[in-house]
């Protein structure tokens, strides 16, 4: 693969190589293409003749390495032949998913439209747990041998340490940002040793965001659920079951807890869910916001993040993140959420 800009990575990617890049997957683009919002990636939606629409996906330069991709698309496709609704790559003619072309590599998935829902039907939320009860059970069976697994150390030490040793912080709050990581992480780690919860192949990354919704044919009957299509592996790897179920949940208390129960009825259906794991609901949101962070900064030279987020890297930004942490220590410090199987 020719070497690109580790600095500017995507500056040679024009919309000739992008066409170009398409046409070794044998497919005969049309011209049309379009910008999708991505930044760790890029990716696009690219015309074909033979089958209409398609998503290219062009890998970040040096973020994975080739058996790590090739994992997450097997991944998917293991989901997707247990009729798992997830959006797959397209397997090449040589029985790859993944090509490379003048210093990028990508892969190609069938274009799949749909809405974000806010999970506000009950139906929605059942049928979403089912679909992961279902993703779980199909994650514990076999391990992953190149995805990175969530740990402490991995997502949230190795970020504050990031943002402290790079100055990203106004010099008046790097002791109370040190001061408040190290509490925090130490609090995590203890949570986390305390559970010692079962570790399986996760999405990752299951935001509402990467469920994409369609209405229902005319002919299944049920005027209210909706079909849901699971994208975006990019970020799957191993760590316990309630990280894909975390970022589901908003609201109060009262509401997060009739959500999570509304998931758990689906998803118990199919898979068993440890509730001594609900105690790492706050942990790792917490890492989250460090892990976002460290993105952020460690992506700072790329023209697209300036440009996308400006609000990062100000006084204020990390006077709030601050803010943000400390609410988040508060709330390590009450009861996980509740749940009782029927």
């Amino acid at each position: 693969i020719r070497r690109v800009s580790a600095t500017h990575p995507y500056a040679a990617l024009t919309p000739e190589v992008i066409l170009d890049a398409v046409e070794t997957f044998g497919l005969r683009c049309t011209g049309a293409l379009h910008a999708l919002n991505s930044y760790e990636n890029r990716v696009y939606r690219v015309e074909t003749e033979e089958q209409g629409p398609v998503a290219a996906k062009f890998y970040r330069p040096e973020r994975w390495s080739d058996a790590t991709i090739r994992e997450e698309h097997r991944f998917a496709l293991e989901l997707l032949e247990q009729e798992i609704p997830v959006v797959a790559p397209l397997v090449r003619a040589d029985g790859d998913t993944l090509a490379a072309h003048a210093g990028f590599r990508l892969a190609l998935f069938p274009w799949q439209p749909g809405r974000v829902s806010e999970l506000n039907l009950r139906a929605e939320r059942e049928i979403l747990g089912r679909y992961l009860g279902r993703l779980h059970r199909v994650g514990r069976s076999q391990r992953f041998q190149h995805r990175l697994t969530i740990t402490v150390d991995g997502y949230g030490r190795e970020a504050a340490d990031y943002i402290l040793k790079n100055r990203f912080l106004p010099d008046y709050l790097e002791i109370p940002y040190r001061t408040l990581t190290d509490q925090l992480l130490e609090l995590i780690g203890a949570r986390f040793d305390a559970i010692a919860p079962q570790h399986l192949r996760l999405h990752g990354d299951c935001h509402l965001g990467n469920l994409l919704w369609t209405e229902p044919r005319k002919d299944d009957g049920n005027d209210q659920a909706r079909n849901v299509h699971i994208v975006d592996l990019d970020d799957c790897r191993t760590g316990p079951a309630v990280q894909d179920l975390w970022m589901l949940l908003s609201g109060s208390r009262t509401d997060m807890e009739q959500q999570l129960g509304d998931i758990l009825t689906g998803y118990t259906q199919f898979m068993d869910f440890d509730a001594s794991e609900l105690a790492l609901l706050e942990p790792l949101r917490t890492l989250r916001l460090l892990h976002y962070s460290a993105w952020l900064a460690r992506r700072w030279d790329d023209p697209a993040f300036p440009m996308n987020f400006p609000w990062f890297n100000t006084p204020r930004y990390w006077e709030e993140q601050i803010l943000h942490l400390r609410e988040q220590l508060a709330l390590l410090e009450e009861p996980p959420l509740s749940w009782r199987p029927d």
